[in-house]
């Protein structure tokens, strides 16, 4: 590895983890089309390709124990907590070695050892359940940070002005996350409200709210970082909407015909991974060979997946009464 010609805001290991937690991202995505297409995955499936960067600088701005809350286009979310590639795809095939047991599929993944809970296919379900999890960990006396990620359709939901309220009266350590990528299904914003400008609504509960470039990961990490930070100290929420974009359809029935090529073309020119790429090239943090070797590294990591999950079992029908309530043990609940 060569020293950076210039002078850059992080070191070149973050810029590469960057690249390398996207690069997975974005490769996997891609395989899990193909194998829906091969009907190999079956059921709903909705893919997180172009929106990249709004995961993996959310988690370089956060610790482990900070549970994360998202809805059903969720399997990113699932890899950026540390769920490894090969449970992911295995739920998505509706494996018994999948992070949900195989009974989640793709809009349900979870896993208690990563702290994430979700994976919900209820349109804006996750927000309050999110502020739920933020109450108990600050009934637990931990520092630690929700994240509560939702999309541009979930915000007309009654139950997000209603979590709002009481997340500020409360001042939970949750910080909530639009996904703002433009459609809700095949709905654009601009024809759902009058408020286009999402981050605003945080402001009539006083929730410190702002916009945030969910193309660039540097701007997302900032963002999450001063969010959560504002948590950690005992101040409460923070909305963060990030403007992003999905370069496929809402889910893989589809085809996606409201939007204009140009459109799509456009937020492409402001691709997450190239502009990280680009920055580690230009910058020399990183060798051809070097970056090769990580791209080598994703591809293995994404075929291997995909043959653990192939040749797992299917879940044992018993499988269907178990997971229904919850243990005594469960962390969240305290003598």
């Amino acid at each position: 590895m060569t020293t950076a010609k210039t002078s850059l805001p992080y070191p070149a290991a973050m810029y590469l983890k960057w690249y390398e937690d996207m690069l997975l991202m974005r490769r996997f995505e891609e395989r899990a089309g193909q194998l829906y297409g091969m009907q190999k995955i079956k059921g709903f499936c909705h893919l997180y390709i172009g929106q990249e960067a709004v995961v993996a600088g959310a988690i370089t701005a956060t610790r482990k124990e900070d549970p994360m809350i998202t809805a059903y286009r969720d399997h990113a979310h699932a890899l950026g907590k540390g769920v490894t590639a090969r449970e992911v795809m295995a739920e998505l095939f509706g494996k018994a070695t999948g992070c949900s047991k195989g009974k989640g599929g793709s809009m349900h993944m979870f896993s208690k050892e990563h702290f994430f809970f979700g994976g919900h296919g209820i349109v804006g379900g996750q927000i309050p359940l999110g502020a739920g999890i933020a109450f108990a960990e600050k009934y637990r006396l931990t520092d630690n940070v929700c994240l509560c990620y939702m999309g541009d359709g979930a915000v007309r939901q009654g139950a997000l002005h209603e979590t709002f309220n009481m997340a500020m009266l409360w001042k939970l350590p949750v910080v909530f996350i639009i996904e703002n990528n433009n459609y809700a299904m095949g709905t654009s914003v601009e024809r759902t409200s009058n408020v286009t400008e999402l981050y605003k609504l945080g402001l009539a509960y006083d929730m410190p709210s702002e916009p945030v470039n969910g193309m660039r990961v540097e701007a997302v990490h900032e963002a999450t970082l001063k969010a959560v930070e504002h948590a950690r100290a005992g101040n409460g929420p923070t909305l963060l909407e990030m403007n992003t974009y999905r370069y496929k359809g809402h889910s893989m029935s589809d085809p996606a015909k409201y939007r204009t090529k140009d459109e799509v073309e456009h937020y492409k020119s402001q691709d997450p991974i190239e502009s990280v790429l680009d920055t580690i090239q230009k910058n020399d943090l990183a060798t051809e060979k070097e970056i090769e070797a990580i791209n080598q590294k994703v591809h293995e990591i994404v075929e291997d997946s995909v043959t653990f999950a192939e040749e797992s079992p299917f879940p044992d029908p018993s499988e269907l009464y178990n997971d229904v309530y919850v243990q005594k043990d469960y962390p969240f609940i305290r003598d």
